[in-house]
């Protein structure tokens, strides 16, 4: 089996698919790429056995099909130094053996049987399938996964929540402190459905979909998902169980509204922030006529800091308390000039929301407060 493909696509689509390969893995096939050849098409797969990840680039010239694997360090590292040129590989197909020429010289390495490769699972008879355009998706996952937690007690909150109606998509995660609800009207199902993506393949997603363009076509049942991109596909354990009802902890009724800028808030909250206690990084808001003030003290270490900065505001006084590392976090993942913060009483959940939505979208973000000790 012989082919020639262009150095610079092979590196950059192995590049992509290499991140799913975990560092450690109890099958040593799964350090390896599994490769492809069929009718002019070369197919690379990388897996950890629970994600699976697909894409493939024509060749130039081919003659013969087959599969094999090759261990993806080698190879990865082997080709990072070659420029822009075509390579010629050659396979024994008996003895596994390939050789890779390039301009200059060429390199030999074993291959290891496919067969031994894992199968990606295939999904069952109620399969649901949903299309979203490439950029709606980045955005969605984008501005939801830093929510996402790290709770072994409940492994439902470690991933990112899909609720499929037939009017929108809603992308949710929440670690039970913040909790992030991005609704998209750009996108629906035919019927009601919902899946929770694990962190490793909602990140992997985070990193191919900034390329990609078109849309992408979700399929899933109760175990497994499949995102077929433009360039990419991508095949994956779900997280089983009920994620919670996530409506019902977003308080209806906050009177108390202040609209602020959001970069100068954020400028402000980091220089604040340093001076707050290393324990609880608790930093307290305190809402008047048009202005906030931003407070933080560390009694331990007897160091203070106090800012001052102009808002609309035009409710009664009020103070709240919350953990300035998640609050920089929320606005942060936010793209809006100014952002409206939405506030009952100190002990309820504050909402925060860009001042203008997006077209098609509908982004809520909500943190819980801290207690103040005064």
């Amino acid at each position: 089996m012989k082919f020639i493909v262009s150095s610079t696509a092979l590196f950059s689509h192995l590049q992509a698919i290499s991140r799913v390969i975990n560092s450690k893995n109890s099958l040593p096939i799964l350090d390896c790429f599994l490769m492809e050849m069929q009718d002019g098409t070369l197919t690379m797969t990388a897996s950890d056995n629970e994600t699976t990840l697909c894409t493939s680039i024509e060749a130039n010239e081919f003659s013969g099909d087959g599969r094999f694997a090759v261990s993806s360090k080698t190879l990865l590292e082997a080709l990072k130094e070659i420029p822009e040129q075509p390579l010629s590989f050659d396979i024994n197909p008996s003895s596994l053996e390939i050789t890779i020429q390039y301009q200059n010289g060429q390199y030999n390495l074993m291959g290891q049987n496919a067969d031994e490769y894992p199968q990606a699972q295939n999904l069952g008879g109620n399969t649901v399938e949903v299309t979203i355009g490439a950029d709606v998706l980045n955005v969605g996952v984008n501005r939801t996964f830093f929510a996402t937690a790290d709770d072994e007690l409940r492994p439902v909150m470690n991933g990112i929540y899909f609720d499929i109606t037939t009017e929108d998509i809603t992308i949710v995660a929440s670690d039970g402190h913040k909790l992030v609800r991005y609704k998209t009207y750009a996108a629906h199902g035919d019927e009601k459905a919902a899946f929770i993506l694990p962190k490793k393949p909602a990140n992997l997603l985070k990193n191919l979909l900034p390329k990609e363009q078109g849309d992408v076509k979700i399929s899933f049942d109760d175990r497994n998902a499949t995102f077929v991109l433009e360039n990419y596909c991508m095949t994956c354990r779900l997280i089983e169980g009920r994620y919670p009802n996530y409506n019902s902890v977003i308080p209806q009724n906050n009177p108390h509204k202040a609209t602020i800028d959001r970069t100068m808030f954020i400028s402000a909250l980091r220089r604040v922030s340093v001076f707050s206690s290393q324990a609880s990084s608790l930093i307290k808001l305190s809402l008047s006529d048009n202005l906030m003030k931003i407070s933080a003290q560390d009694i331990d270490f007897s160091t203070s800091a106090e800012e001052t900065t102009i808002c609309q505001y035009d409710g009664n006084p009020m103070s709240i308390g919350f953990k300035s590392s998640f609050l920089i976090d929320i606005l942060s993942s936010m793209s809006s000039t100014n952002v409206i913060i939405e506030l009952a009483d100190p002990s309820r959940a504050g909402v925060i929301v860009p001042e203008e939505q997006e077209e098609n979208e509908d982004l809520l973000m909500l943190l819980m407060p801290m207690m103040l000790n005064d």
